[in-house]
């Protein structure tokens, strides 16, 4: 990148992530099949340094546009915690007392997304894109998929860019997924997909139109008082170049620094 950031390029892969909507009730903790909004501001919240009470209004200015490389699959993770314990060991409720023998099991599911894989474009104002580009490169403290448990396999970044038109990129990087797992590609985004974007032909299914609706985007992170408001969600499914499709891992990752030394040449 020689010129001012237009857009931030990340790769989110590991053997389990987990991107949480929020409308559950408190003893399931579900997981989208894409990285939300939220779960995306929050990375790089941490990335930056910043606590949940600081506030991300500057972050929240950033749009998100998500490949999906792998889609992965579903994992439900059944725990219980507090069954046949003495009564003053249980879990304490709300409202500071200990549950009954009766109601001492504590019982909770877990969903995860297991060998996924996503690129994701960050696009905003430059200076935001830029000290969020850097924080990510040296984060000042570890990042994680949605949940401390679930780090990533890989660095997380991959460049700035400095292009008119950042989410071109999503057509040419290398994708991590295997030869045979086929063209068709998932994007997912927070604004309309528009048509001049897209090469005449090569998109399957509209991405003008909102597919889903998902209470994901942050007005605060804090502990006593998160609150997230509506937000819109835009799906386009295109088929990308088979070229690009790479075994994940060691090769994926020589494919990609070979894409970007090529950019740089």
């Amino acid at each position: 990148m020689t010129g001012t950031p237009s857009g931030l390029l990340l790769h989110l892969s590991g053997p389990l992530q987990s991107w949480g909507t929020g409308d559950v009730p408190a003893n399931l903790r579900d997981s989208s099949r894409y990285p939300t909004r939220s779960g995306l501001i929050g990375l790089l919240a941490c990335a930056l340094g910043r606590t949940r009470d600081q506030r991300t209004d500057d972050l929240r200015e950033l749009t998100f546009t998500i490949r999906v490389d792998r889609p992965g699959t579903f994992l439900r993770d059944f725990q219980t915690v507090g069954g046949g314990m003495p009564r003053e060991l249980t879990v304490i409720t709300a409202e500071g007392k200990r549950r009954s023998a009766e109601t001492a099991t504590v019982v909770s599911e877990r969903y995860y997304r297991q060998d996924a894989a996503f690129t994701v474009l960050v696009e905003g104002p430059p200076e935001t894109v830029a000290a969020c580009g850097q924080a990510v490169r040296c984060p000042r403290w570890p990042l994680f998929l949605g949940r401390r448990s679930c780090p990533p396999d890989a660095p997380l970044f991959l460049a700035l860019t400095d292009g008119p038109e950042p989410a071109r990129e999503l057509l040419r990087l290398p994708l991590a997924r295997r030869p045979f797992g086929g063209t068709t590609v998932e994007f997912i985004g927070g604004v309309p997909f528009t048509a001049p974007f897209w090469p005449e032909g090569q998109s399957g299914g509209r991405g003008d139109v909102p597919f889903a609706e998902s209470r994901s985007d942050p007005v605060s992170f804090a502990s006593d008082r998160r609150v997230y408001r509506p937000w819109r969600v835009y799906r386009l499914v295109a088929d990308l170049d088979g070229d690009l499709h790479t075994s994940p891992g060691p090769d994926f990752l020589e494919r990609l620094i070979s894409h970007f030394s090529m950019d740089a040449a």
